[in-house]
């Protein structure tokens, strides 16, 4: 079984519900809308046909929406693109119109109050380089640094980060109110600079009647600082490891580095990881990865990060279900490859809480005495989170009654939800109808050994409080 979980951006080339339906059955276990494209009843149509597809291919699949964040961006040229070289002079005036050869028009109005001369502007990806001269009202005047051709509506990023853009825009507030609408069960939020933006967009969407867990994609340079870092991640529920715009603003050389401390840092607080942006680039055009995106992934599982992401591989790719396979093939090949070393990460950690002190004790149990599966029954989820945090050797069962909560669990590594009945307030009948539904779904047998967790009063989110270990066959009648 595979631990390390497979997020797919669905578009023009993942729309019709055969392929769809391939795609999950592949593997896919969260899709991604992506809000930077598309209109909102389109969305909502593609979360219905995700939601069909998930119940004709038996598969539980979440549902995340990316918000797309402020439009940094160049306006439009008159003929589409100019050709830069360097040493020429070229300017982005807020009050431009059409571009041409010597400028062009600013979707991002704010910019010229947030540079000044010698600051260093990356447009399209870094592919081209400015360096500001002047700033003038309304006018960058720039020397290109590094020239190419560039084109309508490319991003602009300052190197070093700094620009003042609000993570949230009117758009995405709309877009917040869509998300609950359509039922989303994680909601990305692009380009938070602290915890104010992750906690603005909590209040947006708990008051549209939405419980979709957040994650906050670390983008800008500002983010990666220690603190701020440790900010965000405390008013999100994950991060996403953004490399595109964040390898933009903070060199393409840092990036490495820094996702090995992001997702490290998010697994000791209990937080989720996404890795994105060009995974499997290539096989957007090409029906095989290359060895380079191969060590990529592999090394994205070993880091320990919950989910590898698919972007325009799937979205737009003329491969979008060989994409996935072969995701899936070199995540499994990694996974075989991790050392257990279970007792030494008990020795970094201090447990404040009951219900995560049991969590730890089930992993301990399980690591020791090399049990067939953990079963966790959970209202919110949050027990198979924190046991989802260390790697024992042993795969985790989200066993839970509550819909959103099944959906939420498919993000976590090493965990596999699976929906139970409310039985009840007695407990030996509940642990005897868990037992059942591992055994009817093929996963343990009679004889086999499970450790089992449960919280007192049954119902209640947060109160697990119990575990125990179980023999199979020995309390079914």
């Amino acid at each position: 079984m595979r631990s390390t979980k497979i997020v797919a951006t669905l578009g023009p080339a993942s729309g019709e519900p055969e392929t769809l339906r391939r795609m999950l059955a592949a593997g896919v276990d969260v899709v991604r809308l992506n809000f930077s494209h598309g209109a909102a009843e389109d969305h909502v149509r593609r979360a219905d046909l995700v939601r069909e597809a998930c119940r004709l291919v038996g598969r539980t699949v979440a549902v995340m929406v990316d918000l797309q964040g402020p439009k940094i961006r160049i306006g439009r040229f008159e003929n589409g693109k100019v050709s830069l070289a360097r040493g020429d002079l070229f300017t982005l005036d807020a009050e431009r119109d059409l571009g041409a050869q010597d400028g062009v028009g600013l979707d991002y109005k704010e910019l010229p109050r947030d540079v000044g001369e010698g600051d260093v502007l990356l447009l399209d990806d870094g592919r081209i380089m400015f360096e500001v001269v002047e700033v003038e009202a309304s006018a960058v005047r720039c020397r290109v640094v590094q020239g190419g051709e560039l084109s309508n509506n490319k991003g602009i990023n300052r190197k070093g980060g700094g620009l003042s853009a609000p993570a949230l825009t009117p758009k995405d507030m709309e877009d917040i109110r869509t998300a609950a609408k359509l039922q989303a069960d994680y909601v990305a939020v692009s380009f938070p600079k602290s915890s104010a933006d992750m906690y603005m967009a909590r209040q947006l969407l708990r008051a549209a009647g939405s419980d979709a867990f957040l994650i906050a994609k670390i983008e800008r340079a500002e983010a990666v600082e220690p603190e701020a870092l440790s900010d965000i991640m405390g008013s999100s529920d994950g991060i996403m490891v953004a490399r595109g715009d964040l390898a933009v603003e903070v060199g393409d050389a840092s990036v490495p580095a820094l996702q090995k401390r992001m997702i490290r840092m998010a697994r000791e607080r209990n937080k989720l990881t996404i890795t994105a942006t060009q995974m499997m680039e290539s096989m957007v055009d090409s029906p095989v990865p290359t060895r380079a995106e191969v060590s990529d992934v592999a090394n994205a599982v070993l880091d320990g990060t919950d989910a590898v992401m698919l972007s325009a591989e799937t979205a737009t790719g003329r491969y979008p279900v060989e994409v996935i396979e072969a995701m899936d093939r070199i995540c499994v090949e990694a996974e075989q490859t991790q050392p257990l070393a279970l007792d030494q990460e008990f020795l970094n950690r201090v447990f404040t809480r009951v219900d995560q002190s049991i969590a730890m004790a089930a992993l301990f149990t399980a690591y020791h005495l090399k049990v067939k599966a953990i079963a966790a029954l959970t209202e919110s989820g949050a027990t198979a989170l924190w046991m989802s945090r260390l790697n024992c050797g042993v795969p985790i069962y989200a066993l839970t009654s509550l819909t959103g909560t099944r959906y939420r669990c498919a993000m976590f590594r090493d965990t596999y939800p699976l929906m139970m009945k409310h039985v009840g307030h007695d407990r030996e009948e509940l642990l005897r109808a868990a037992e059942a539904v591992l055994a009817d779904n093929g996963l343990v047998k009679t004889g086999d050994l499970i450790v089992l967790t449960i919280g007192e009063p049954i119902g209640k989110a947060g109160g697990t409080n119990t575990m125990k270990i179980v023999k199979i066959g020995e309390n079914r009648r």
